[in-house]
């Protein structure tokens, strides 16, 4: 586990781009919960710092609208999409700890 930014950080229903052992991932806060993820979309390389939120544990890429579930990666209205990768995250007090393993 990485150190990679406090939660205080990260604004309730929105994203924070970090770097995190050279790697670049998007973190999201819905409803109190972290979650980690690559960057960009895996459908087309979109970068995800502009995606929508608009239910909690789901990111939606603003290119083309593919849903993502922040816990599997799975896209579940498009079967066909490469799922999103999502890292492990760990909440320590205020500090957020991402596994890129």
């Amino acid at each position: 586990m990485v150190f990679a930014a406090k939660v205080s950080e990260i604004p309730e229903f929105g994203k924070k781009l970090v770097e995190v052992g050279g790697v670049q991932v998007l973190l999201v806060k819905t409803k109190g919960t972290i979650y980690a993820c690559e960057h960009e979309c895996p459908h087309q390389g979109a970068p995800l710092q502009g995606a929508l939120i608009k239910e909690a544990g789901k990111l939606s890429c603003q290119r083309h609208g593919y849903r993502f579930d922040l816990v599997t990666g799975v896209c579940a209205e498009h079967k066909e999409c490469v799922p999103l990768k999502i890292y492990p995250v760990e909440i320590r007090g205020d500090e957020v700890f991402v596994d890129l393993d």
